[in-house]
This record gives structure tokens, sequence and C-alpha cells, in this order.
């Protein structure tokens, strides 16, 4: 027999899960609202190193959950993930938090967060599941595993309130968090770049398997590039765990002189570009909000490609492209994805950088629009949404 769920208080407990880094950077944005409404709470579960600055007590690290899709990296881990969750939700039953949010990372969370719900504890789950790009029949698993959802796209709320779904538009924290001029030579300055000169950001992704499956084919296209354009400078922002695997796939490709991998300082890298080669996900919304050109690709194994293929919902993959409706930059996904033609789309968009300046306008311009949308005081409005989540629980 569990305990029921604990009332709220001055300084409830916050139990929190958060997979890889984009939601890390996401939980820790939301930790700043919840702290400033309680400054005393505990906040406990699954987070990376920002959650951790922020006095996040990680019983297991969010990169425990970095997997990729159906990939055979998640076949060969699930019994490791099942073990993780299935400990987290006994502890979370015996001692019941005063709320529950799952940020991002459905696969795990809502999983958790049904079980969660059926014996009484609060959930919350921050970042509606794409059910308007790829798995549409998840609605259903939404609806009876959250109280609430926190969703950082306008549309997003009308959507799940057509299925009966409490739901409430918070922005996307990185429109609050990237400034809406970016300052493109201090970024230089920090990563020691010139402040003249085209400058090419790759980032490949952060998950092992897209490194795996990506890495090299992008660096490929790197050397191209350079290659037509001797003189421009090829910056590569890693993850720290993915640091050594990318160096070493660089060293592999016989690249490793022309381009320069840094840890981390994704940020500054997408603000220093000229152009990026972004791999599709979270990173390709903030070099939109950088308000970058940029090329977006993507690589996976086959079969994992064949079961994503069957459930898009939309012609677009990227989510500038998503959110703009409309093929504002070039998307080379699969086997469209190689080295030859991701190089000539970036030189496409080098060449209009510096000769056709009136191309890249309209594109920042785009960009611009999107940012204004998406810019919220996120921390605030989601701080106040599970405040009401918290607060019949205390009645």
């Amino acid at each position: 027999m569990t305990e029921k769920a604990a009332p709220a208080r001055l300084s409830p407990s916050i139990a929190m899960v958060a997979g890889e880094t984009s939601g890390d950077l996401l939980a820790s944005l939301l930790m700043d609202g919840l702290h400033a409404r309680w400054p005393e709470a505990r906040s406990f579960g699954i987070g990376g190193t920002q959650m951790q600055q922020r006095g996040f007590e990680a019983l297991w690290s969010s990169e425990r959950l970095a997997v990729h899709g159906y990939s055979l990296d998640v076949f060969r881990r699930l019994g490791e993930l099942l073990s993780i969750r299935r400990q987290l939700r006994l502890r979370l039953q015996g001692k019941p938090p005063a709320v529950f949010v799952g940020i991002d990372a459905p696969d795990f969370n809502l999983g958790l967060e049904e079980d969660l719900r059926a014996a009484g504890i609060k959930t919350v789950h921050f970042v509606c599941p794409s059910i308007w790009a790829w798995r549409a029949n998840r609605v259903d698993k939404i609806r009876r595993a959250a109280d609430h959802v926190l969703c950082i796209f306008p549309f997003e709320p009308e959507l799940l309130a057509r299925h009966g779904i409490a739901a409430t538009y918070v922005g996307h924290p990185l429109a609050s968090v990237i400034p809406l001029q970016p300052d493109r030579t201090a970024a230089r300055r920090r990563l020691g770049l010139p402040e003249d000169g085209l400058v090419l950001a790759v980032l490949p992704g952060s998950r092992r398997s897209e490194v795996r499956y990506i890495a090299q084919r992008f660096f490929l296209a790197a050397s191209l590039v350079k290659k037509a354009l001797p003189a421009i400078k090829i910056i590569v922002p890693a993850v720290p765990s993915q640091f050594d695997a990318l160096q070493r796939i660089a060293r592999e490709a016989g690249v490793a002189e022309s381009v320069h991998i840094v840890r981390g300082q994704s940020h500054d890298a997408l603000a220093a570009c000229d152009v990026t080669l972004i791999a599709s996900g979270t990173a390709t919304l903030e070099a939109a909000l950088y308000k970058r050109p940029m090329v977006i690709g993507y690589n996976m194994h086959p079969w994992s490609w064949r079961l994503m293929r069957g459930k898009q919902l939309q012609p677009w993959v990227g989510l500038p492209n998503i959110l703009c409706r409309d093929f504002v930059v070039p998307e080379l996904i699969q086997d469209a994805a190689t080295p030859q033609a991701l190089s000539q789309s970036v030189l496409q968009w080098l060449h209009a950088c510096e000769h056709s300046p009136s191309t890249v306008e309209a594109l920042v311009q785009r960009f611009t629009a999107l940012h204004h949308e998406l810019r919220r005081d996120t921390a605030e409005l989601a701080a106040h949404a599970i405040e009401k989540i918290i607060a019949p629980t205390a009645a």
C-alpha cells in the first residue's frame, strides 16, 4: 500500500525526469521559475549538468536516457532503461512528491507518468510529444498519463483540447534565452575565430547513435566545402560525452586538420557562424532563433528509417520548416544526405551570404517573426501552471 500523494507545501518536493542535453536545458529553465516561486523546493530524479548546477539531485544522469528513435541502441539498452524506470517508479510511489514533471523523453516518461498518476500522484508533461508530426496514436497515452501538458508551440493546446487534454502554452524557453540580435563578434571572440571571413558550424547531434550515423557524412561534407573555400573556418561544438568520438571520426574521415572541435559552446558556434550544417532536432530551432541559414541533414539505421517514415504526418522534418510551414531551409534526409549533396547545399547558402544578402535577409525576417511568436516568460508561466496542479491537493 503506497502513501497518498504529498500535499503542496512551502517547499514542495518535485520529481523530474529530463532526457538528453535538450531536456536538461529545458528543465533547468523550468527550475528557475520553480525556485523563484518556491526557493526551498527540493527537486530530484533524472537530470543533467545544468539541472544539477541549480541544486537538482540526480539519481541518474539524463545521458542514460539518450537513445535514438527505433535504433538498435534502444533494443540493446532496453533492459537498463526499464530497470531505471522501475526503480524510480517504486521510489516515487513509496514516497510521493507533490508533483512529477516529465520533460520530453516521451518513450520513457509517458509510461512512468501513467503509473504515477494511477497511484494518485499529480503529473505534468513538459513539451507536447509531436503528435502533429510523427505519432498521432500517442494522444490516448498522453490523456492517460498527464494531468497537464506544458506546450512550447502555440498551436498545441487547441490540438490537445480536442482530445480532452488540459494544456498551457508557455512559449519556448530557448526563445527567451537566445537574444533577438545575437552578437556574432563576441561569439567569434570567445571561440578564438577571426571577426571577418566565413564560418561554418557543424552540429551532427548529441546522441551516440546520431554521432555514429551522421558525423562522418557531415565531416566529409565539411571537407568538400573547405576544398571549395579554403579560407573558411569550420567549428564543431560537441557535448562532453561525444567529444572523443567526434575527434576519432574526424581523424578516420581525414578531416581532423580542417575542423575545430570544441567542448560545448553550441550557442556560441551558432551565433558565430554564417551557415550551419545541422542534424534534425531541437538544435535546428536554436539555429533558427540565431537567425542562421542552415542545411538540415539526418541519417539513421535503415530499419529505423522505414518505421519512422511510415509515421510521418507532414512533409517537413526540421522544426524551422514545420513552424514556418514551408521549406525555408533545405532538408536532406537518409539516402539524400550524401556528403556531396550536403556540401552543395551549404555552398549555396555561403554564396548567398556573400553575393545575395537579400536572400539571407528574407530568411532572417521569417526567423525573427518566429522568435517573437515563441518568446514568453516560460519559467513563470510553467511554474504558475504547476502551482495550479499542486494546489487542489493542498486544498
